[in-house]
């Protein structure tokens, strides 16, 4: 990391990496909802604990930065996962045949 340091590079890393994260849970939203629906709601729940906790713990400020950046990723992707079920219903997305009543209004 010293050649990072030394050119003040790391401030660009933790961007490249902070976009490449939120990239990941876009298509992560996707696959969740369509195999699980919104019961996986949970699992981020508790990344996003464990990000923070470990942003907390962690004493490098790279590392730091990105576990923060995933906590707080993890927890705006529940409520991707929400709305994800409404573009669903809106056709926007493909629907799981397996869960066709989970689309179904009660």
């Amino acid at each position: 990391m010293e050649f990072i340091e030394s050119y003040h590079l790391t401030g660009l890393l933790i961007g490249i990496c902070t976009f490449l994260i939120i990239g990941l849970f876009h298509p992560l939203v996707i696959k969740c909802e369509y195999y699980f629906g919104t019961r996986c709601w949970w699992m981020f729940l508790l990344w996003g604990i464990g990000g923070i906790i470990g942003a907390l713990y962690v004493r490098e400020v790279f590392w730091s930065s990105l576990l923060g950046v995933f906590a707080f990723s993890s927890f705006w992707t529940i409520l991707e996962i929400f709305e994800q079920k409404g573009r669903v219903k809106k056709g926007w997305f493909p629907m799981n045949p397996k869960r066709k009543a989970d689309y179904e209004d009660k």
